[in-house]
């Protein structure tokens, strides 16, 4: 995550002064929501320091920066809340101006590093757009999916009890009718499934531990098993369904497969740049420490 520039933290900071006692939802919740009103245009004129404009487009800057973010709050006010932002954002930097701030070299390498920062901000976004289609994004998925193994679930319910004499016991109550939930609410000592009769949902092998893992796809559905020991105590188990692992569909994946075609695209646009560069790192340069393994070599 990058890191924000003073400018935005300090921006978060001003933001809060004006909201001392702003509880969201509260007084706002009061009143009847507005009317919609069509956009102003980006160069419309919402307020005026010293004669220096502020617009409809520098408010739509400020509400797009993460350090900004004013959840809870409804949109008139807080386009009223960015408007007194900006009035003093505008002010200290008119402030600054005269007390030659701008004219400071540490300043003007600040600029520069944030310039320079927002221009690839920019293009990466604009590129990965151009890049992350509706037809890239299906033929990611149905590759990935093509990529899957058929992987076995098991929908399964567990007892745990601290000793093998007691895991007995409730094996025996079990396999001579009685019924698992009633049976687990009575005696489990599993705070997470407990309460839901001892379900633990549909779950694939790797994702418990060895021995119960062994003994839950070993099961036949609808069977008890005997008493199983782990690290956790020692379980009974019933095993109520199995299945293949459904492939999830597009929709489920969409919002990962976007994500993942983002990175990459913007990944292989600096690869390719720094592939096209002349880059020349001098002596000043931080030296870097050589990894173990050339030290042995």
């Amino acid at each position: 995550m990058p890191t924000l520039s003073p400018l935005w933290r300090n921006g978060a900071l001003a933001l809060g002064l004006i909201l001392p006692g702003l509880v969201p939802g509260a007084a706002l919740a009061q009143q009847p929501a507005p009317a919609a009103t069509p956009a102003p245009s980006p160069d419309t004129v919402v307020a005026k320091v010293n004669g220096a404009a502020i617009t409809a487009g520098d408010l739509a800057v400020a509400a797009d920066d993460p350090a900004l973010s004013l959840p809870g709050v409804d949109d008139a006010q807080k386009k009223n809340l960015l408007v007194d932002y900006m009035v003093d954002l505008k002010i200290g930097a008119q402030a600054a101006e005269k007390a030659k701030i701008g004219d400071n070299p540490d300043f003007a390498r600040k600029l520069a590093y944030f310039r320079d920062k927002l221009l690839l901000d920019e293009y990466l976004e604009r590129e990965a757009k151009k890049a992350v289609t509706p037809q890239a994004e299906r033929a990611l998925y149905d590759e990935t999916v093509k990529a899957m193994k058929p992987e076995e679930e098991v929908h399964a319910r567990h007892i745990l009890v601290d000793n093998e004499a007691e895991a007995k016991k409730i094996a025996a109550r079990l396999k001579g009718g009685e019924d698992f939930a009633k049976v687990a609410a009575e005696t489990s000592k599993d705070p997470g499934s407990k309460a839901e009769g001892g379900d633990l949902g549909w779950f694939t092998k790797e994702r418990m531990v060895a021995p119960f893992a062994d003994a839950a796809f070993k099961l036949e559905a609808g069977k008890v098993s005997d008493p199983v020991k782990t690290q956790f105590g020692w379980h009974v188990i019933k095993v109520e369904e199995k299945r293949t692992k459904p492939v999830p569909t597009f929709d489920e994946m969409k919002e990962q497969v976007e994500a993942y075609l983002t990175r990459k695209t913007q990944q292989d646009i600096i690869t390719k740049l720094r592939e096209s560069a002349k880059i020349e790192k001098t002596a000043a340069a931080p030296a870097v420490a050589p990894k173990a393994d050339e030290k042995k070599n």
